[in-house]
């Protein structure tokens, strides 16, 4: 690829030409799912993101030169109080056991719904606990960190530059701090590595006690663990930049004595719903596997390329309002694309420089729709389609319906109105699902003269 990849680094709140520290091992963290609940849709925008880079990082540099690790994070309050909450009559640690694997299982089929590829590592925080606990004893005999009141924590005060991602100074941090400061911390923004851990809470022995440890701690010890202590590139939401991804680098190059943890931090922009934020108290909150699944969201399941498409259309640093029309429209789009296959051919040049210009997923999707309309002029235009599509992750899929349409869907239709009124959903649901499956979509409505349940449908383009 003659086009240099550039990439907007946090860090330096610059657009820079991305230089891999080791070509032959390009590496690549992003903080994964805390896996208490099924993940959420504005979960799944990271996923997707850095699943883009990590295709074009393996198109540039080969696929067995790119190492991607997305952690899982499986020891948190939030999972200890929902294992009590969900499974109240087992000992804590098989309740907890029961939930992160649902969850992460759940996880792992959304992604791959998404057209996400599999991480090269997912590293789970419960198998790095040593890990973790060596480079908190490392920052408490280089004076970064203290014990106290059965905690260790890092002392903010002990690393002058802190604060250099989030762009927060630390002394008005403090001086505009509401509330007192907790009597063990020395400074207010002093955060926690390790905490002791009571009878009914999971733990594990340590210098300091039987405990667990902090949240950001986990992710310095898994990235150094299977990236080393600097590596190229971190991501994750916008969200995390502070406390998550600074209390991090503070951790990570305090331990390691080195003047960065990654060169580039990347990070993706929030997501709305109907343009309000989302939120449970909202009404609007919903899970991926809701959206691929149920009707929840608009009345109907959505397909994971369109899901994975709508998102894509909107640049990964911006904000996104997530919505149906949103949707729709991903949906019309894709199935005006042809269905091909790259055998082998290169993703066309349009895209790629789309995409090497800090991910601009939506020139890169222009640039695939011009393609699309090329396709059909020959062989190898479809396959320079299919290889760019390929790029992006998503694979157009062909509506396949019965020559005799009309009147095979209708006596389909007819034949869920009957299970409706016997009251067989389940049935009812399955002629309904497999009609979407064959790209007809059924509306569900009243008579305004009867009264009575009617069927209407349409084959979706």
């Amino acid at each position: 690829m003659g086009t240099t990849l550039k990439l907007y680094n946090t860090l330096t709140r610059t657009k820079v030409d991305f230089t891999p520290i080791d070509p032959d091992n390009v590496r690549m963290y992003v903080c994964g799912p805390t896996v208490y609940d099924f993940a959420h849709i504005g979960n799944a925008r990271p996923a997707i993101v850095f699943d883009v880079l990590f295709r074009l990082l393996r198109h540039v540099y080969g696929e067995a030169h790119v190492t991607y690790a997305r952690n899982i994070t499986d020891v948190d309050d939030k999972i200890n109080a929902r294992a009590l909450r969900d499974h109240p009559g087992l000992p804590l640690n098989d309740a907890i056991r029961l939930v992160t694997e649902k969850t992460d299982r759940q996880y792992q089929s959304d992604t791959k719904a998404l057209g996400c590829l599999e991480p090269t590592v997912q590293p789970r925080a419960t198998e790095n606990i040593a890990k973790m606990i060596a480079i908190i004893e490392t920052l408490i005999a280089k004076g970064f960190a203290y014990e106290a009141s059965g905690e260790v924590l890092f002392d903010t005060r002990a690393m002058p530059d802190y604060g250099q991602l989030s762009r927060r100074n630390l002394d008005e941090q403090q001086a505009g701090a509401r509330i007192a400061v907790e009597a063990h911390k020395k400074n207010p923004g002093d955060f926690v590595l390790w905490k002791l851990s009571s009878e009914s809470e999971p733990g594990w022995e340590s210098p300091w006690g039987r405990g667990r440890p902090g949240w950001h701690i986990e992710c310095s010890a898994m990235s150094e663990r299977y990236l080393g202590k600097v590596f190229d590139i971190h991501g994750g939401g916008l969200d995390l930049i502070f406390p998550h991804h600074e209390n991090e680098i503070a951790q990570s190059r305090c331990a390691h004595g080195t003047p960065v943890m990654a060169n580039v931090w990347m990070h993706n922009g929030f997501l709305q719903i109907e343009g309000r934020k989302m939120s449970k108290s909202e009404g609007n909150f919903f899970t991926i596997h809701e959206l691929l699944e149920t009707d929840k969201f608009a009345g109907r399941k959505w397909p994971g390329e369109v899901l994975r498409l709508a998102m894509l259309m909107t640049h990964y640093r911006e904000p996104i309002d997530f919505s149906a029309k949103r949707l729709e429209e991903a949906e019309r789009l894709i199935a005006k694309w042809p269905v091909a296959e790259a055998n082998g051919a290169a993703p066309d040049e349009r895209v790629l420089e789309a995409l090497s210009d800090d991910l601009n997923t939506v020139a890169a999707i222009q640039a695939l729709h011009a393609l699309a309309a090329e396709a059909s002029s020959s062989p190898e235009a479809a396959a320079r389609f299919a290889a760019s599509a390929d790029l992006l992750g998503i694979k157009p899929k062909k509506v396949e319906v019965s020559e005799d349409l009309s009147a095979a869907v209708e006596a389909l239709v007819a034949m869920r109105l009957e299970m409706l009124k016997a009251k067989n959903f389940a049935e009812a649901d399955k002629i309904r699902d497999d009609l979407s499956a064959r790209g007809v979509q059924l509306k569900d409505g009243k008579d305004p003269a009867t009264g009575e349940r009617v069927t209407t449908w349409e084959v979706k383009r």
